[in-house]
């Protein structure tokens, strides 16, 4: 079905409203599919937590990147210290 006269653009025989409407009903079938997949359970089951459970996640995720980072900071203290001190004790320096 064309609508205008000149097809500005025009590609495989297709008016740019045939592409929009296309375009369209692709996107509309990607949403449909949306919770049919692997993690269509899951994300079904999915909410919102509560502020309690926010918080606790958030304390606990703050301790684990406090930890990780204060192993990565041992380790930087131990490359740049210790280990200079241990091969000059050794006679590698």
């Amino acid at each position: 079905m064309k609508l205008f006269k000149h097809n500005i653009g025009e590609h495989n025989g297709k008016t740019l409203i045939e592409k929009a409407w296309d375009l369209q009903y692709k996107l509309e079938a990607k949403k449909d599919r949306i919770g049919k997949g692997k993690y269509g359970r899951v994300l079904k089951m999915a909410r919102k937590p509560t502020n309690e459970e926010f918080i606790k996640t958030s304390k606990i995720t703050g301790a684990g990147i406090l930890l990780i980072g204060g192993l990565g900071f041992l380790i930087f203290l131990l490359a740049k210290q210790v280990a200079p001190w241990i091969a000059e004790q050794l006679g590698l320096l």
